[in-house]
């Protein structure tokens, strides 16, 4: 497959991947940590804002795609809590290039009828950030389609210490802390990503081999796909390989294997007129 893919214009392979996906396997949840923005530009000799800015592009790209796929969730590593040790001008940079990116991409969220959500400790972030993340979600709180997350000043670790303090502070507020019992149940429904599926597939670019503290109690069963491709570089094409991969596996969740479904024809989710003019990073 990989040697008939590198002989193919994009277009066609893209067809070829997307008639090979089944639609009724396609991951309800997929979390992508967007890695090698930094690295990009340091091979092109380009300061480390340039590799941000080159890494918009494919953001799109992925978002319509999964759109289209009837993906039902998107999590986008965007920020985490310990990028604050960065320079504070590239700092200061991302924070720009969010704007740019929320101004630029409403209309085509709401084209799409997904629903924008920032997920993480947002009250951390500048005053200006904090407003235009606001009218993002609130503009786009009635959409019926797929739910983008962008974790944002976000970490695993804090989230789980974040939804252990609201059980605690719900139970003095009820008075009932001396008999309360922390369970699974009751961590799930604290966390940022409350009432949505766990994901089912993991993706991280650049090649690196490990999680860095993205959605640790969500990925418990997540399927992992890791590439070499930075983020800039990432494509719809890589995409629906990463895609057919997870479909290729077998997921068991601690049972025995279940029979795959048959696979179906899933062409024309991804290729109408419109889906053809989605740019490509």
């Amino acid at each position: 497959m990989k040697e008939l893919l590198q002989e193919l214009s994009p277009g066609d392979r893209d067809w070829l991947l997307a008639t090979s996906l089944d639609p009724k396997r396609i991951p309800s949840h997929i979390a992508i940590i967007m890695d090698g923005n930094g690295r990009w530009a340091r091979q092109r000799n380009f300061p480390r804002i340039m590799g941000h800015k080159a890494g918009v592009d494919p953001v799109r790209a992925v978002v319509e795609t999964c759109a289209r796929l009837r993906v039902e969730v998107l999590t986008l590593y965007a920020f985490s809590a310990e990028n604050w040790k960065r320079p504070r001008h590239e700092i200061e940079g991302l924070w720009r290039l969010l704007r740019f990116y929320l101004k630029r991409e409403l209309p085509n969220l709401m084209r799409h009828e997904i629903q924008l959500v920032a997920i993480g400790r947002l009250e951390s972030l500048p005053s200006p950030v904090q407003e235009e993340l606001q009218a993002a979600m609130d503009e786009t709180a009635h959409n019926r389609g797929m739910r983008l997350n962008l974790a944002i000043n976000y970490g695993g670790r804090t989230e789980l210490v974040d939804a252990v303090n609201s059980i605690l502070d719900n139970a003095r507020l009820e008075g009932n802390l001396h008999s309360l019992e922390i369970s699974e149940e009751a961590i799930g429904t604290h966390l940022y990503t409350a009432g949505l599926k766990d994901p089912d597939l993991l993706i991280r670019t650049s090649g690196e081999m490990r999680l860095s503290n993205f959605l640790l109690w969500q990925i418990a069963y997540a399927e992992l796909y890791v590439t070499e491709t930075l983020w800039p570089d990432f494509t719809r094409t890589e995409l629906l390989q990463a895609i057919l991969d997870y479909q290729n596996r077998e997921r068991r969740f601690g049972g025995l294997t279940r029979s795959a479904p048959s696979a179906m024809d899933l062409s024309s989710l991804l290729l109408e007129e419109e889906v053809l003019e989605l740019p490509l990073a």
